[in-house]
């Protein structure tokens, strides 16, 4: 398996990570329902099977049972995997001690002595400037406790400002993580990804497939209907459809070219950008499987700008 280095010297990964955002999250994803501790097991154990050995969760999935069932397979492994959580900036954690006290939390739910990426969940920190915030991240670099700093949902310029913080410490951003796909590609158009290239700050890519739209299983006239918050989602109603219904179309054609889904298609686009690393959310081992598709193939230079030609409207 090819790896990718995150950031300029952080730690080397597998080109797909693996989402646990549904690992323990009843809210969001009905845990419990049709699936629990033994699929997720099954899950985990079927990305270090096809080796994909990259999973990102945060302190706040499932109010930390996602970190927690991490930890927990962790040590049922003697394989090398890479962890990346996240540090929510709260309206009550406004001191470097917060930062410290809260990655503690978040290694012994793991089980760690190290997290190999420690990103910062969302960039408003309230009354925790980026100065302090930073500098905390840069001393638990210092300390071992992380081997490489994030952000998630930054801009260009919020991206460029924590940059030069942690530049000054003689600390790299290794990652900035923002929502990418064919029906996402804002982060183009705002400058995010030619910033994060000119910074060597590396891309996670969450909801990859947005929401399951790429995956072709949502069509006007299919009987699958969408669950849970996607049930309001307009992008679900027959307008919506319709809308993305030419991407899909291509995604299909390109898919029974190499006899791969439509999903492994759209995630074959998001790895061959370069510098990408898409999250792929799972809760069970055949969507582990499903999604380690998209691995060991690379789309044509004619079709990834086919695909980027056709997607143009979500710029």
């Amino acid at each position: 398996m090819e790896t990718i280095t995150l950031g300029q010297n952080g730690p080397a990964v597998t080109p797909l990570c693996i989402g646990t955002w549904a690992w323990g999250d009843k809210f969001f994803w009905n845990y419990g329902d049709r699936y629990g501790p033994e699929q997720l097991q099954e899950a985990f154990t079927a990305a270090l099977e096809a080796g994909v050995t990259f999973f990102d969760t945060a302190e706040v999935y499932g109010m930390g049972k996602s970190e927690k069932f991490l930890g927990q397979f962790l040590q049922q492994t003697q394989q090398s995997v890479q962890i990346a959580t996240k540090f929510g900036p709260l309206l009550w954690r406004f001191t470097a001690q917060s930062v410290s006290d809260a990655l503690t939390a978040s290694l012994k739910r793991l089980q760690l002595q190290q997290i190999a990426l420690y990103q910062v969940h969302w960039p408003f920190a309230f009354f925790l400037s980026q100065k302090t915030l930073m500098n905390a991240l840069a001393d638990e670099v210092k300390l071992g406790r992380i081997a490489a700093v994030g952000v998630s949902n930054y801009s260009a310029e919020q991206m460029r400002d924590v940059h030069q913080i942690l530049a000054a410490r003689g600390v790299p951003l290794a990652v900035n993580q923002v929502r990418y796909s064919l029906l996402s590609r804002q982060v183009e158009s705002q400058g995010i990804i030619t910033t994060a290239r000119d910074l060597g700050v590396t891309i996670l890519a969450y909801s990859p497939l947005a929401q399951g739209l790429l995956t072709g299983k949502y069509t006007i006239d299919g009987a699958e209907t969408p669950s849970g918050a996607r049930k309001i989602d307009a992008r679900f109603k027959k307008e919506g459809l319709q809308k993305i219904a030419p991407v899909i179309s291509l995604l299909r054609n390109f898919g029974e070219k190499y006899d791969r889904t439509p999903a492994q298609v759209a995630l074959n686009w998001l790895i061959a950008q370069g510098n990408v690393i898409p999250i792929a959310g799972v809760k069970t081992a055949e969507q582990v499987r499903q999604n380690a598709g998209a691995l060991g193939w690379r789309l044509s230079d004619d079709e990834i700008g086919e695909l980027e030609q056709v997607s143009r409207p979500w710029l």
